[in-house]
């Protein structure tokens, strides 16, 4: 019975250390480890990068493709996307 309530309380602790490192950094996203560049017009309604007009905080834009969200592409890379921009246009 007891080895049965450790054996519980260590999968707790466990599963909440987890939980706790899988929490998303609300603040501006770490710069990849490839050259990179920013690309805007791109980004997915909520997968931002970083800044828009309104807001400066990752992940918060409002609009699929929304033309002063953006988001880091290998360089040389958002020239080739449909929308892609290296300007706030």
């Amino acid at each position: 019975m007891m080895n049965s309530f450790v054996k519980a309380a260590f999968a707790g602790a466990l599963s909440a250390g987890m939980a706790a490192a899988a929490l998303v950094h609300a603040g501006p996203a770490d710069k990849p480890k490839f050259t990179a560049e920013k690309c805007y017009g791109v980004a997915k309604a909520g997968h931002n990068d970083c800044e828009t007009s309104a807001s400066a905080c990752a992940g918060t834009s409002k609009t699929d493709n929304q033309r002063d969200a953006w988001i880091y592409v290998p360089k040389g890379a958002c020239n080739k996307i449909v929308g892609g921009s290296l300007s706030k246009a």
